[in-house]
């Protein structure tokens, strides 16, 4: 029996510490800490909701990080 693959860990960092900076200043900081994936959406985007470990989504309005999320 083939074993259980074990799912990539995510860094230990709380997507709300983003919130208020500007966005290339974030996604700089979420790489560094770890982040595989980093993306900066407008507010209202039309996005797949399926979960990937790993990702990092900022939600951005006028340069700045406005809502952060895992996934």
């Amino acid at each position: 029996m083939a074993p259980i693959p074990t799912p990539p860990a995510e860094p230990q960092d709380s997507p709300d510490g983003y919130v208020g900076l500007e966005a290339p200043s974030a996604e700089r900081l979420a790489r560094q800490r770890g982040w595989s994936a980093v993306r900066s959406l407008p507010p209202g985007a039309i996005i797949t909701m399926e979960y990937r470990v790993g990702r990092l989504n900022f939600e951005v309005r006028d340069g700045r990080v406005t809502r952060a999320w895992k996934g």
